[in-house]
């Protein structure tokens, strides 16, 4: 069922990566730069739309959920559409239409939320991709909407001035389908799992309690691992020949290591397009997918405790409990994402905030409204944000955040005490985290120290002038060993974080 010359697609890999200037190696990769737009950009939009979109129930792995019993997608399942052997997940591509999709009105909201670059997934763990592709039959464009929607979406960032990207979760999809192969529709058509470039191909076999899921250590020695494995690259380079993302985002899976030589196929290829074209590009991954420096490093909703020497990427979502809608998705207050963003930046990373739209193509009212709330923030408070660079002490206050993966649960409660700080513009940002009520601001990493302290020179040795961001007029201020107290000259009743310039 492949609709492609293996060999000859390889061949063409092969060429481009001999051509330079990057190799195949982890020390050639590792030359590669961070680019400065993603540097200065700091806040993006992640996009999870697709089939998984029309049951819109439990999260985005519904195409495997609803074959595995006691799940409740499972019972789901059974009680809206019927047993899963006559009605399986491959039903719900007639039905996936976004009649009311409009690329335009995405990205005109996503600007206005203040969003710099857009990330939409061009194909999750189910197997559909959400493009146009010579490659599989299983896309887009050829059925259910008919639509090219990360082509559509990539002109549509470009002609409003947004970075386009591109998200790849195809790794996962070695295995992910495998509970649908005993009770699927398909079972009577054993091509779709069977045949290479089937829907579910290859479903692959897996331990009973999803725990260990790896592919062969040598896929030398398993012709169907291989396969798989070049069928992923090749996917992935159609992409970046297609549609040239800016950024190019895996999904976990990748550090299983069947795959490292085939990753690094991928990342010298595409590279190596990108200097061809004078294109600044980079590879998001997560785990340690990647050898250090080759690119870039992503916290899935989560984030670092202090603030790190290289660039990195959070990805996290407006919905606490998923990627994709559903009719229960439980979401984020917008001042808690703001604060997660201030947290983020001042620790040298960088926000890809994820929406979810509905199955007709719109995004949900509770989406728009936060998005929104977004970007009026950083209508007044971007200048603490954009282009900014981590500053000498990136927080201080009693409310820290945990770091690693998927901390983001629980809104952060902070307290006017907390702080955290940039630098731009030949300024210190110092984000209050919760404005105080009575205006007063005592930020204590701007302490003057004594000329007898013997612990070295002020951090700031003279400031000149305060102002709050959003207030016409600078602020009242006075320095001293306990800190700067600002006197804002009014009270405030907000939860969203406050900026004070201090120059």
């Amino acid at each position: 069922m492949l609709r492609y010359d293996v060999e000859a697609r390889k061949a063409e890999i092969d060429r481009c990566i001999a051509a330079g200037p990057y190799s195949d190696t982890w020390e050639s990769l590792s030359r590669h730069e961070t680019p400065k737009w993603f540097r200065d950009a700091k806040f993006g939009i992640f996009i999870h739309f697709g089939v998984f979109s029309i049951p819109a129930f439990g999260n985005e792995w519904y195409s495997r959920n609803m074959y595995r019993e006691g799940t409740p997608e499972y019972e789901h399942h059974k009680a809206t559409y019927g047993p899963q052997d006559a009605f399986g997940y491959r039903k719900f591509i007639d039905a996936f239409k976004a009649e009311k999709f409009d690329a335009a009105e995405w990205v005109k909201l996503f600007k206005e939320a203040g969003a710099r670059y857009v990330v939409p997934v061009a194909e999750h763990h189910d197997g559909f991709q959400m493009y146009a592709s010579e490659l599989s039959e299983w896309n887009s464009a050829e059925k259910g909407p008919h639509r090219d929607f990360l082509g559509e979406l990539t002109r549509e960032e470009q002609r409003q001035g947004l970075i386009p990207g591109a998200s790849s979760h195809r790794i996962e999809h070695y295995w992910f389908m495998h509970p649908g192969r005993a009770c699927g529709e398909d079972k009577t058509d054993p091509k779709n799992y069977n045949e290479p470039g089937g829907f579910y191909w290859p479903a692959a076999d897996e331990p009973e309690d999803h725990t260990d899921v790896r592919f062969l250590a040598d896929p030398e020695k398993d012709p169907q691992v291989k396969l798989f494995l070049t069928d992923w690259v090749i996917r992935t380079c159609e992409i970046i020949d297609r549609y040239e993302p800016r950024e190019l985002y895996f999904d976990w899976w990748i550090q299983e290591e069947a795959c490292k030589p085939y990753l690094r196929k991928i990342l010298a290829y595409y590279y190596n397009r990108a200097a061809a074209k004078d294109q600044e590009v980079l590879v998001a991954y997560k785990h340690d997918a990647c050898a250090f420096g080759s690119a870039l490093v992503d916290v899935e909703r989560g984030q670092f405790e202090d603030v790190t020497s290289y660039p990195w990427q959070t990805d996290t979502a407006i919905a606490k409990n998923s990627w994709c809608y559903t009719e229960g998705n439980d979401f984020k207050k917008p001042w808690s994402l703001l604060c997660d963003l201030a947290d983020v930046v001042s620790k040298n990373g960088t926000m890809l905030l994820n929406v979810g739209p509905k199955a007709d193509g719109t995004i949900a009212p509770e989406d728009v409204s936060v998005l929104r709330k977004i970007g009026r923030w950083l209508m007044v408070n971007g200048e603490a944000v954009y282009g900014s660079r981590p500053w000498r002490v990136c927080q201080e206050g009693p409310t820290k955040q945990a770091g690693g993966q998927f901390s983001d649960k629980n809104d952060k409660i902070y307290t006017p005490q907390d702080y955290r700080f940039t630098s731009n513009h030949g300024n210190v940002y110092a984000i209050c985290m919760r404005a105080p009520e009575d205006g007063r601001f005592l930020i204590r990493s701007l302490a003057k120290l004594p000329e007898t302290a013997g612990k070295g020179p002020d951090l700031f040795s003279e400031i000149r002038r305060v102002q709050l961001l959003g207030d016409e007029t600078p602020a009242a201020f006075t320095r001293n060993e306990k800190g700067l107290l600002i006197d804002a000259g009014r009270t405030f009743d907000t939860k969203n974080p406050v900026v004070d310039r201090v120059h």
